[in-house]
């Protein structure tokens, strides 16, 4: 896994395969078949790392958050991880060759779900359970996960220069991103 994350990280996820992820462990070129049946299970094992390691830099940035700053905390955590693991977040999100019946990616994914779910729940002093979702619920966390999601994938893909250029002298992304959470909250949006 760790020789699948080197060639995700310097190649990027057109240059993921099993011949290169083979290649930097020095292993032979069946290795990762054997283990990983195909490109498809080794890119879901890789994912389900990827959603392990999100789940927990967005649950710590909670726990360490005074209550009314919790959803910004995990916004904040969300674009943090998508900053710091491009090619990672990459795989998680815009893959589809991502097999969600693999056990180990099936779990990391609900989890990290549970987790934006707690953090919705905590954003609006309440809790979200576990299961069903009332309509409610379930926009809130759309709501939220759209927002937070949009903005990542316009900032990775260099979208917000621009803006960022246009806004106030030191407006980092991290200040406009609260901008952007805050102008939701105002009564005139809703």
């Amino acid at each position: 896994m760790k020789a699948a994350e080197t060639v995700l990280r310097r190649d990027g996820l057109a240059g993921l395969t099993l011949r290169a992820v083979a290649r930097e462990a020095g292993v032979s070129h069946a290795a990762p078949t054997h283990h990983f049946g195909d490109l498809s299970g080794l890119l879901s094992e890789l994912a389900a790392i990827g959603f392990q390691r999100f789940g927990a830099a967005m649950q710590a940035a909670v726990a360490a958050a005074p209550p009314a700053e919790k959803g910004l905390a995990s916004a904040r955590a969300y674009v943090a991880y998508a900053e710091a693991n491009p090619g990672m977040y990459s795989l998680m999100f815009r893959n589809e060759r991502l097999d969600y019946t693999r056990p180990t990616l099936h779990a990391a994914a609900a989890a990290s779900f549970k987790g934006l779910a707690r953090a919705v729940g905590a954003g609006h002093e309440g809790q979200i359970a576990d299961g069903k979702l009332s309509l409610d619920e379930a926009g809130r966390i759309v709501h939220a996960w759209s927002l937070v999601h949009g903005y990542t994938m316009l900032l990775l893909d260099g979208r917000l220069t621009d803006m960022l250029r246009r806004a106030p002298d030191g407006t980092t992304p991290e200040a406009l991103l609260q901008a952007m959470l805050m102008a939701t909250r105002s009564p005139q949006h809703g």
